[in-house]
């Protein structure tokens, strides 16, 4: 029967490949997925597994595909010279999108799934968290606010059951700049009808780990995958105006999130996987790093799992203790570092000093408290014994 669990896909572009091969890991070794969410690209690869294929389904479709295509042009971005620059001022992106939403379509209609009503969980309809087995987020610039779709369509006075669920992952996969921005309908207090302009979720949050989270004891975990960058890849510097656009586009995608990355709670169940240097929109050349970059997803998540302990993670981050994930003194870094470098020690459920629980004496600092540590190695983290 396997086991349960929730899992929730970063946003990346072409580099989402790598969180297919980390989910390939998770399910040979039995996982089966309750709720899934995810952010862009990741918002495709949770859509594909909502509607009932496997990752190795999913490679076998991603293998085949000609990435170029997502470059799709209308008649005005065909204009010889100034036709992505007519596009991008006239349309607000240098792409339709269309082929993105045609593909992810055609894929979920094979299984029959269409809208997200198909994708209610019986066992949970009447949760307002969990009903659908699918979340995508999407960012209102009109509104200035994350979405949740599909359940936060009722603001717009629309039934989530009967969205698309091709449209909400265009929605949460449009790059700014790069596609054209989908358009919501929405008829405020005058009875005005408004075009709200949606683009991709990862403009206010590229990592929801923390979308199914609430204050009680989960009965099974929810697993992040991420993708982490190379330390250059930050330092990089632009160098003129089309460099410049591709660094502001990287750093409202993939640095939004990093608050959550420091997170103990959020970090302890993410499985990390390098990005081997490859950026969001590497559509001409992913196909030579493609194998690699999955082979690298299936080694992070071969280390995570290595170490995974859920009782750990429950005692520690759960329930009524969930407030550790904040304590300042729950990680102390192994060594100092870059972010993408650095690893912590974890500390386990322990009585802080000076402090006693019922029928207990006040905790002596010793400096001797069992630890459980995290191994120094840049794709995953794992827990041991110390």
């Amino acid at each position: 029967m396997g086991m349960r669990a929730n899992a929730i896909f970063e946003g990346g572009g072409v580099k989402a490949i790598g969180m297919l091969g980390a989910l390939y890991e998770a399910e040979r070794r039995g996982y089966n997925w309750v709720n899934l969410a995810g952010t862009s690209a990741g918002a495709i690869i949770a859509s594909l597994v909502a509607a009932g294929y496997t990752a190795e389904e999913i490679k076998e479709m991603v293998w085949q595909l000609d990435f170029t295509l997502f470059k799709d042009k209308d008649w005005l971005d065909r204009i010889p010279f100034v036709g992505l620059a007519l596009s991008l001022w006239f349309e607000n992106g240098l792409y339709e999108g269309d082929y993105l939403e045609g593909w992810v379509r055609e894929k979920l209609s094979a299984k029959g799934i269409h809208t997200f009503k198909d994708l209610v969980l019986e066992e949970f309809k009447d949760d307002p968290v969990c009903r659908y087995k699918l979340v995508v987020t999407a960012t209102d610039v009109n509104r200035r606010k994350l979405l949740r779709l599909p359940y936060d369509l009722r603001e717009y006075n629309l039934n989530p059951d009967h969205m698309d669920v091709c449209k909400a992952v265009r929605m949460s996969a449009s790059l700014p700049f790069f596609y054209e921005p989908c358009r919501l309908p929405f008829v405020n207090a005058n009875g005005e009808r408004i075009l709200n302009y949606i683009i991709d979720g990862g403009v206010l949050s590229n990592f929801p780990v923390w979308i199914f989270d609430s204050e009680k004891i989960p009965e099974w975990p929810t697993f992040g995958f991420k993708i982490v960058e190379p330390d250059e890849y930050f330092s990089s510097k632009p160098h003129n105006p089309f460099t410049l656009f591709t660094a502001i586009l990287s750093t409202i995608l993939e640095a939004r999130d990093r608050i959550h990355e420091l997170d103990p709670k959020s970090r302890v169940r993410t499985i990390s996987i390098p990005s081997l240097g490859i950026k969001t929109t590497d559509f001409e050349t992913i196909n030579k790093k493609k194998e690699e970059l999955f082979q690298a997803g299936i080694a992070a998540a071969t280390a995570f799992f290595e170490g995974w302990d859920f009782d750990s993670f429950k005692a520690n981050f759960c329930g009524e203790k969930s407030c550790l994930k904040t304590a300042p003194d729950l990680l102390e870094p192994l060594y100092t570092g870059s972010p993408s470098q650095q690893r912590f020690i974890l500390k386990p459920e322990v009585t802080a000093p000076g402090k006693a629980g019922p029928g207990q004496k006040p905790a002596t600092p010793t400096g001797s408290w069992n630890r459980l540590s995290m191994s120094k190695i840049n794709v995953g983290f794992q827990y041991r014994e110390q």
